[in-house]
């Protein structure tokens, strides 16, 4: 029982938590970034030209389930990751279930499928499939039958004519060349999130690294690692993005969202660098610290567990302007010509 105390105490976590519950404005942001996320992740069960499930011949089968493991999208990382997600989910569902009703420790048996899974995604081969499938489905004898996604149409197919106006047939219309747009907007979702989440993500990590190291260590260490920052610093990031693109188009390079994703990283980790220094300086003065260095504990201990987690807020808010930025930075090149390269679906195209 007095554990379970312990446990239920009030921590600064907690009471950030309840907080942050209890901000209208605050729940509304975190369920409209939980809509893209689900949109994104479930964009093939949402929009799809293939049927989701088909009856025929007396057997019962998914034609888009190949498609998950080998999507034909030259942006293959991305379409691949975001598959991974959606399957794995139920797999992550059941094992939380688990974990509550306490049959297992479910995260350590979640790694088993969690590897397992991987393996179709390398086995299976891309398949061109050119089968109208909706015309198909009109021809199905009685008895038989196709279920389609709720936009039965694929983000790359010419499925009408150019810039059809919105209608009951496409919701949002269709682009310059007859593809539904709604389809390329849910799939789009993909690939501005992608970009978000990774390269900030890098961005991050490469900035809390530096930071804590230029902050903690000071002296010579100080001084080489603010000049490296100040010469990134120098690069104009928007430039760097459009020069780089324009010579590996010309080299076929089709990942392009790779390229937009390494650059962003390696260009907006600066700023945070120098925030976290900032805080990592004023932090090492205080008495706990000094306690730590005196007690002989190792420097990766008081890095990672003393002065990382007291970071973490200023952390958190620059991870979060810097997915909008990132995704910003992508739409802007996208519609310049030089970001996400067609036929792939991106928000700023």
């Amino acid at each position: 029982m007095e554990r379970d105390n312990i446990f239920e105490a009030s921590t600064p976590f907690r009471d950030g938590l309840r907080r942050f519950r209890s901000n209208g404005l605050a729940m509304t942001g975190v369920a409209g970034i939980a809509f893209l996320l689900f949109v994104s992740i479930a964009a093939p069960l949402i929009a799809n030209a293939r049927p989701l499930l088909l009856y025929k011949d007396g057997g019962l089968w998914s034609p888009a389930a190949r498609y998950l493991f080998a999507p034909d999208s030259a942006e293959v990382f991305v379409e691949r990751f975001f598959n991974y997600l959606l399957i794995l989910f139920p797999f992550t569902v059941v094992f939380w279930f688990l974990k509550r009703i306490r049959v297992c420790r479910a995260w350590l048996a979640l790694a088993i499928p969690a590897v397992l899974l991987l393996l179709p995604f390398f086995l299976t081969q891309s398949r061109l499939d050119k089968r109208d499938w909706r015309e198909i489905r009109g021809n199905l004898p009685p008895g038989e039958f196709a279920i389609f996604a709720l936009v039965p149409y694929g983000p790359f197919e010419n499925v009408a004519a150019p810039y059809e106006k919105p209608s009951r047939k496409h919701i949002f219309g269709t682009d310059k060349i007859g593809r539904d747009v709604l389809s390329r907007m849910i799939y789009g979702s993909r690939v501005s999130l992608a970009v978000g989440l990774f390269a900030t993500g890098a961005a991050m990590l490469i900035g809390i690294v530096v930071g804590l190291c230029s902050g903690y260590f000071g002296g010579v260490t100080d001084m080489l690692m603010m000049r490296v920052v100040e010469i990134v610093i120098c690069f104009p990031t928007f430039l760097l993005l459009l020069i780089l693109m324009s010579i590996l188009m010309d080299y076929k390079f089709t990942q392009s969202i790779l390229l937009v994703i390494g650059v962003i990283g390696l260009t907006g980790w600066t700023g945070l660098a120098r925030i976290v220094r900032g805080e990592t300086l004023k932090l090492r003065e205080l008495p706990f610290i000094r306690a730590c260095e005196t007690l002989a504990v190792p420097v990766w201990r008081i890095l990672l567990r003393h002065l990382l987690p007291n970071v973490m807020g200023v952390v958190t808010i620059s991870f979060t302007f810097g997915i909008a930025g990132a995704i910003l930075a992508e739409s802007s090149l996208s519609f310049l010509g030089f970001g996400v390269q067609d036929p792939t679906a991106s928000w700023g195209e």
